[in-house]
């Protein structure tokens, strides 16, 4: 914002740089998951699908929740922190 950003740009930095990271990291830990449901589902008595929808879908959206406010805090307090007291104390 020092070098002329508007505080929405930087809001869209911060947030799109880490919910980036947090859908890349959600579809690497779904296509493990999937592919280790199998072995899992073998070793305990009594399951008969190991793959359940409901699950998958369940912890993806609070992952996904939760990044997005650890991602969101921070973003507003950069916009919030004037440009000037940031550069002095640099």
């Amino acid at each position: 914002m020092a070098l002329g950003a508007k505080p929405i740009d930087v809001m869209r930095l911060v947030l799109g740089k880490g919910m980036l990271l947090t859908i890349a990291g959600l579809l690497i830990g779904l296509a493990g998951s999937v592919m280790l449901t199998r072995v899992v589902g073998s070793l305990l008595y009594g399951v008969v699908r190991g793959t359940d929808l409901i699950t998958f879908v369940g912890v993806s959206v609070i992952l996904v929740g939760t990044a997005f406010l650890a991602c969101y805090i921070p973003a507003r307090r950069a916009v919030e922190i004037e440009p000037m007291n940031a550069l002095r104390n640099e």
